[in-house]
């Protein structure tokens, strides 16, 4: 390159002294700063805003990470000197040299989601396949770090840049935490928060070690079943209020005579021993189901027979004229003892005495009475 070419081309560059990124996006994470024509003037100034850090890569190599704060860009700085020994004042024009802003800021609701169904084996359903989403946030802790394993030498780089590889990694690792918890499916709902926290700090390490980044935050919002799944958790709800598969069972037979009674008496049925067999149901079922829901509530007694009617008596008379209380069975022993003697028998609500005979309690138990013998 000849002299004059040299200055002209020094000539149209843009002298900087001052050095900073106005980030006004919401999803950048890396900004290559516009270097090329443009001469970095001894003696400028270097601005780093809070959740930002500067990168300064010399001849294809990294050489100084900045925080916050404001740096003096000159050749006497010692933590800018690396970047600049590089670089010639004299006529050698362009110099080999990059500065990358990275954005230290929590990125947050950012979305994740299992693209298929995840097969675990619960206790109570077997095996059963499982659906999740929610969100998560992460920021950059190691720039170095972020740089060499992800940016590269990628001039701008965004959040949908990074944000699928951490979807795919955080899903495989939520399959692994729910298997290994062994939570059941249908206790799932109470652990959202701790099953968030365990996958967070499970992967934070991974992720400063590998992507210099660090999972701030992970939100489990919802674990879904299929549809099947869900109607089999329905029903083991209802059993378990039901107390046991036997009263279920007589519930659900309850609720069908209820719903052929309502589809007019379970075609052409006698309607009211439908009803009365539901309400017998019912009555045994909400008995079980008061005693399962309040166990220290006293069971309800047995049903117990009615006492016995008391027994018949009726005041007696005998060929002795001797009166006595006696029930129909013994009077009709006495008649058939002597059938020729008299027998008078006499009770409440009777106009007076009559012959025991005529009795209907005692004829009852006569039988057949031989007739009177003939006079000798």
């Amino acid at each position: 390159m000849s002299l004059w070419s040299t200055l002209t081309q020094h000539a149209k560059a843009q002298f900087l002294d001052v050095i900073q990124w106005l980030d006004d996006t919401p999803n950048t994470l890396v900004y290559r700063f516009p270097v090329f024509q443009q001469a970095i003037q001894d003696g400028g100034k270097l601005v780093v805003r809070e959740g930002q850090a500067a990168v300064f890569v010399a001849e294809g190599r990294l050489s100084d990470v900045f925080g916050p704060g404001t740096y003096e860009i000159s050749t006497k700085n010692t933590p800018i000197a690396s970047f600049f020994s590089s670089i010639k004042y004299a006529l050698n024009y362009p110099y080999k040299g990059d500065i990358y802003f990275i954005s230290t800021r929590q990125f947050t609701d950012q979305k994740w989601g299992t693209a298929n169904p995840i097969p675990m084996r619960d206790a109570d359903l077997g095996v059963v396949r499982i659906r999740a989403f929610g969100a998560f946030a992460f920021r950059i802790t190691d720039p170095a770090v972020f740089m060499r394993e992800i940016v590269g030498t990628a001039g701008l780089f965004t959040t949908e840049e990074i944000t699928g590889q951490l979807r795919r990694k955080l899903v495989s690792a939520l399959a692994d935490t729910i298997g290994e918890s062994k939570i059941p499916v249908l206790d799932l709902v109470a652990q959202y928060m701790d099953l968030g926290d365990a996958l967070r700090q499970r992967l934070t390490g991974w992720f400063q070690a590998n992507y210099g980044i660090t999972l701030t935050d992970f939100v489990v919002e919802n674990v879904s079943v299929p549809p099947e799944v869900e109607k089999m958790m329905d029903t083991h709800a209802r059993m378990k209020l039901a107390g046991n598969q036997q009263d279920y069972l007589a519930f659900q037979a309850a609720e069908n005579i209820g719903g052929a009674m309502r589809q007019g008496g379970g075609g052409g049925g006698n309607a009211m021993m439908d009803a009365g067999i539901g309400l017998a149901m019912g009555q045994a079922l909400g008995a079980r189901l008061g005693q399962a829901m309040n166990p220290a509530a006293p069971a309800a007694a047995p049903a117990m027979p009615p006492p016995l009617p008391p027994a018949m008596v009726f005041h007696y008379a005998g060929p002795d004229n001797v009166p006595q209380n006696l029930g129909p069975a013994d009077i009709a022993a006495r008649v058939r003892a002597n059938p020729a003697g008299r027998h008078l028998a006499w009770r409440e609500g009777m106009a007076g005495w009559t012959n025991a005979a005529d009795v209907p309690e005692v004829r009852a138990h006569l039988g057949a009475l031989p007739p009177p013998l003939p006079p000798g």
